[in-house]
């Protein structure tokens, strides 16, 4: 399986123009016979939370409704960060939409980022679960940036739902780089796992973002990586026999003491 990652800038309030820059990724990606692209969080609105307030959409329409045109026309799939609205409330979610044009899965995320400036939680409602998705070979996890915080998030997703290949749509900034980097590879390693993690760049409001999106192996090796500050296409192979085999020759998850922990 060939997985895409499109790094990019997102226009503040203007999902029409987002979702051009969108088709026009998943196009470049197509070229390269990617049966995947992942794109970076909350693209469809830019991620500053006075703004996502007054263009979040329903999934019934709108950018998402667009995703699912793209992936259908080009037939290729797509997994992306996006606002959900549904009834009274707001989710800074993920949408997987298969080259049929079908949303097959979603994830809402579970960890916000309840920090000054940014307070997620004056914006958005928690999701309540995690999520995860057979395709081709390989089981995907899904997660949102923050999210990388929390190793036992990506252990459960790993041993009770046996994914082999975590996603990460992010907008992770600049003062924080090298945690991104140092993250997104300990997850990899810790559950020997592939990583592909999709950043954004540019700047809303006052937040810079970093870049540097991944795909990191089972081994912890970085197979494609992107600058920090450029928009950018990288793309990888997949292959679920590596992780089988990375898995056979350590055991860690059955060395666990569940006893102590």
């Amino acid at each position: 399986m060939k997985i895409a990652v499109a790094q990019i800038s997102c226009s503040l309030g203007d999902p029409d123009a987002n979702l051009l820059k969108v088709r026009d990724f998943c196009a470049r990606a197509k070229e390269t016979d990617a049966d995947l692209i992942v794109f970076p969080e909350m693209i469809d609105t830019g991620y500053s939370m006075p703004v996502i307030r007054a263009h979040a959409n329903h999934w019934t329409g709108g950018f998402v409704a667009g995703l699912q045109e793209t992936a259908r026309q080009l037939s290729i799939a797509i997994v992306s960060g996006v606002s959900e609205r549904d009834g009274a409330s707001i989710y800074n979610s993920q949408v997987f939409v298969d080259q049929q044009g079908k949303i097959i899965a979603k994830y809402r995320k579970t960890h916000l980022y309840a920090v000054a400036p940014v307070e997620e939680q004056t914006c958005f409602a928690a999701g309540d679960r995690f999520a995860s998705f057979a395709f081709g070979n390989l089981h995907l996890g899904f997660s949102i940036c923050y999210d990388l915080r929390f190793p036992e998030m990506y252990r459960k997703l790993a041993t009770e739902q046996n994914v082999g290949a975590f996603i990460v749509s992010s907008a992770w900034p600049f003062p924080r780089v090298e945690h991104f980097r140092t993250l997104a590879m300990a997850r990899a390693i810790e559950n020997q796992s592939y990583v592909i993690a999709s950043n954004r760049v540019g700047k809303d409001d006052d937040l810079w973002f970093c870049g540097s999106s991944a795909i990191i192996d089972p081994r912890g090796v970085l197979i494609a990586a992107a600058s920090a500050d450029r928009e950018e296409l990288i793309h990888a192979d997949l292959s679920q026999e590596l992780v089988l085999s990375v898995r056979s020759r350590v055991g860690s998850f059955a060395h666990r003491r569940q006893d102590l922990y």
